[in-house]
């Protein structure tokens, strides 16, 4: 997971508002789905977190304790806000068999300056290795992409958090850069690789 993605117990710093809205509803393939995030998920959310503790602690400094049902519900509606306003498109993930459970988390961040935004996501333990990190990711990435005014969209993730690297490899984001960052949960290392993928230009338009 990458493990910069905002905690569903506090909420993200504010970013940019960003022209336009991404679709609610994404659909990659595989048989899962991408929904905003929306207060009747609070518990599911808080559910899947809570169950997924031990999983997401090496690499989210949020996942040190287990969220309160009622803070989550506090966030979530936060979350819808922050939506409304153009800063921040948090999607649930979940399975077309499973309606109603919640696997993982999927957002678009504007923090990163205008033009920009920044993917975060954690996809649940019993899920991992399938294919289903880098089908929603893909699916996020042309979404912001398509959206008026955005051109980038990075993924931040520590050098051993290897899984999130793989996912950014695979959808084809290039390694611009490692930075120094500071440990914020025991499996970072201190050093964040930033991906980049950017809207590519249109082709050449030929005259006959």
């Amino acid at each position: 997971m990458n493990h910069v993605m905002p905690p569903p117990s506090a909420p993200a710093a504010p970013g940019a508002p960003t022209p336009g809205r991404p679709p609610e509803l994404l659909r990659p393939a595989g048989g899962i789905t991408l929904r905003r995030r929306a207060p009747a998920q609070a518990p599911a959310l808080n559910a899947a977190v809570r169950a997924n503790l031990d999983h997401l602690r090496p690499w989210l400094e949020w996942a040190a304790e287990a969220p309160t049902p009622d803070r989550t519900a506090e966030l979530t509606a936060a979350g819808v806000a922050a939506w409304d306003a153009g800063t921040d498109f948090i999607y649930l993930l979940g399975l077309d068999a499973e309606p109603g459970r919640v696997i993982g988390s999927f957002g678009l961040h504007g923090r990163i300056g205008p033009g920009a935004l920044e993917i975060g996501y954690w996809v649940s333990a019993e899920h991992g290795r399938r294919g289903i990190a880098t089908a929603a990711a893909r699916s996020v990435t042309e979404a912001a992409l398509a959206l008026p005014g955005i051109h980038r969209v990075e993924i931040h993730c520590d050098p051993a958090n290897t899984a999130s690297g793989a996912v950014a490899r695979r959808l084809g984001f290039r390694l611009d850069r490692v930075v120094d960052a500071p440990v914020r949960a025991p499996g970072e290392t201190g050093r964040k690789q930033v991906w980049i993928q950017e809207r590519r230009p249109p082709g050449p338009c030929t005259v006959w």
